[in-house]
């Protein structure tokens, strides 16, 4: 089956269902048995990402990661290289025990976890969080919560990295998902006391629009 036609079909039963996350451990499951590819499964983090820690390297020894809907991993074992403690979580079970098990012996921590109701001991603790291609993938009801959820996560002195794919504020959302995200969607990560650094508009040679933005939180004192 196409990986579009198997996420649309999922995502949809799921939502009319009232449950707008459900979808993400269906997909999984089916792709553990062959019924669908999970259209994000890629070997390599996301490039944007790297360019980002080639840029800014960031040091991690002695702090704290977290990356947001880690799927199998890719991202999480590129911070993890760079030195910090990581945590990546997901809401699918099976995702998180194929990333155990694609990645032996890693260091990274992979938690099962929900955006919207994380571990409270998480909340501003941790020194770098990523948000790689996770919140376009929520439909607009509850958008707006995981936003904020995602900037609780950022310690005093933290930093937020956000990646997505992008649209015009004025250009209506597709059936998705995705649902890419509008400027003011990215400007919201700042809702949570962050402010930001800098907010980079992508295209690639296709056309292809990506945001990529930096926030931060102030440190205490």
């Amino acid at each position: 089956m196409d990986d579009d036609e198997a996420t649309g079909r999922l995502a949809a039963a799921s939502l009319a269902a009232g449950d707008p996350t459900g979808w993400f451990e269906q997909l999984y499951t089916e792709a553990r048995h062959g019924a669908a590819i999970v259209p994000w499964d890629r070997d390599d983090p996301h490039s944007l990402l790297v360019e980002w820690t080639a840029d800014r390297r960031p040091t991690g020894a002695g702090r704290r990661a977290v990356v947001v809907g880690c799927g199998y991993g890719r991202d999480a074992e590129h911070i993890a290289g760079l030195g910090f403690a990581t945590v990546a979580f997901d809401i699918s079970p099976t995702a998180v025990a194929a990333a155990r098990d694609r990645h032996p012996g890693s260091p990274v921590d992979y938690r099962t976890a929900d955006l919207l109701d994380p571990p409270p001991a998480w909340r501003r603790s941790f020194d770098l969080v990523v948000e790689s291609m996770t919140v376009q993938a929520l439909p607009a009801e509850i958008r707006a919560a995981a936003i904020d959820a995602v900037g609780e996560l950022v310690a005093p002195g933290g930093t937020l990295l956000v990646i997505a794919a992008g649209r015009a504020d004025r250009d209506p959302a597709p059936v998705g998902p995705p649902w890419p995200l509008t400027r003011a969607e990215v400007d919201a990560f700042a809702g949570a006391g962050l402010a930001p650094v800098g907010v980079e508009d992508i295209r690639d040679q296709s056309g292809v629009r990506r945001w990529r933005a930096e926030l931060q939180r102030e440190p205490i004192g």
